[in-house]
């Protein structure tokens, strides 16, 4: 597979994901480097404004690539994309979007001529301030829509009017308004708030693009179910995303935990002992532990256990025995211990280095060479008396000092203490 450096991205791709790799719903061409899937298929997908995607037949066998741009047939005249896809891979595309090849009928003229190009620009400069003028002629008929966008077809006689409305429209007056403001022929396609998100794209909470701008083309409803099966907070506020909706990342780990969730105990089914009833409080799905509070609606006396050991207390109940306890004795006894650990708990000085350099106390001798003791009139300290009751230190005096002898080795030779050194 041939490399080429990407100068705007500053990286090696290839042919597959060059050119359109960063755009919205791009899809990576895995079979790119065999030139027998190229032209398996005379279909081509094309892609528009933002999220718009359409399938054409390449009838002339014009040879193309990913990224080119290409003049299509529309109705009425033509329109300029992208192409995104060509090859086997646009086959399984049709699979996944649940196109049928009868249904396409539109062919592709030509790659895009400079003239082309130009009048493309053109109108697409005019979508902004058309967007703007609608939305002012809409709130003048008292229309209860919002215009979200507006896309001009490529040779500017066709303009998609994209709005967002809860209930049922007339905007016949509307579209007569319009045509004769703009001198355009014009279409009027309702879109929900979740695509409108995706086409006007944002980050996240969690710092990364939105999905809807980025890969996904079909919304499913997502519902509150999914969230308490994760255990996620129910606060609006979080559950919602940029287009105020349930975010949709929402349903990505719901069936993993539905799975998880069949290897452990109702949550209706009450632990009963001698001594009380232990109804259901929360689960931990990753350490299969569950936590059970002796009153229904508040914590108190909470008690945890593993799966099996809820299940073991479950068919003792079923079999009419009540257990003294849930847990066996050796672990009442024992503290358990959180695993977990908040790093925000913990002091900020930790990070503060606590070596502390250590200076040392140098006193100055006095003037007259007189100990510091005898300069300030402190009485001197008396020797302590030895064992055969002269003073210690006049023991010491008596004493001749003997030469310090050099260390050869690793062998260290004996200083004698009671008289001069041998020599």
């Amino acid at each position: 597979m041939n490399f080429v450096q990407n100068t705007e991205r500053g990286c090696l791709e290839c042919k597959g994901c060059c050119e359109t790799s960063g755009s919205k719903l791009s899809v990576h061409d895995w079979l790119c480097d065999i030139p027998e899937e190229e032209y398996a298929t005379a279909y081509v997908e094309v892609q528009f404004k933002n999220t718009r995607k359409e399938y054409f037949l390449n009838e002339d066998h014009i040879p193309l690539e990913k990224g080119d741009i290409v003049a299509v047939e529309a109705s009425p005249g033509h329109d300029i994309g992208m192409v995104t896809l060509t090859g086997r891979l646009v086959l399984f595309q049709l699979w996944k979007h649940s196109t049928r090849h009868s249904t396409i009928n539109k062919k592709i003229y030509r790659i895009a001529r400079p003239y082309d190009l130009e009048r493309w620009e053109e109108a697409k400069a005019r979508e902004h301030e058309t967007m703007i003028r609608s939305r002012q002629i809409a709130a003048e008929l008292g229309l209860d829509m919002k215009i979200g966008d507006v896309e001009f077809q490529g040779d500017g006689n066709k303009a998609i009017f994209y709005y967002i409305a809860e209930g049922r429209v007339d905007f016949r007056q509307l579209i007569r308004v319009l045509a004769d403001n703009f001198h355009v022929r014009i279409e009027m396609k309702q879109i929900g708030v979740r695509q409108e998100a995706g086409r006007i794209g944002g980050i996240g909470p969690c710092g990364r693009e939105l999905c809807c701008a980025s890969w996904m083309s079909h919304f499913t409803s997502v519902s509150t179910e999914a969230a308490r099966l994760q255990d996620i907070s129910m606060n609006p506020q979080k559950l919602a995303g940029q287009c105020g909706k349930l975010k949709c990342c929402i349903n990505y780990e719901a069936d993993m935990y539905v799975d998880a969730r069949k290897g452990m105990p109702s949550r209706k089914i009450v632990l009963e002992t001698k001594d009380n009833a232990y109804y259901y409080f929360k689960t931990d799905l990753f350490k299969r532990e569950i936590t059970y509070s002796t009153d229904k609606t508040i914590a108190k006396d909470l008690v945890t256990l593993t799966a099996r050991q809820a299940f073991d207390v479950i068919n003792m109940n079923q079999k009419g025995i009540k257990p003294d306890t849930l847990l066996p004795e050796s672990k009442e006894t024992q503290t358990k211990k959180s695993d977990s650990h908040d790093i925000l708990d913990d002091n900020v000085s930790r990070f503060d280095s606590t070596r502390k350099k250590r200076k040392k106390k140098r006193t100055a001798a006095p003037a007259d060479g007189r100990p510091k003791a005898a300069a300030e009139g402190r009485p001197k300290r008396s020797p302590k008396p030895s064992a055969d009751g002269a003073p210690q230190a006049a023991t010491k005096a008596s004493a001749p000092k003997s030469p310090r002898r050099e260390r050869k080795g690793n062998n260290p030779q004996p200083t004698p203490t009671d008289g001069p050194s041998p020599q």
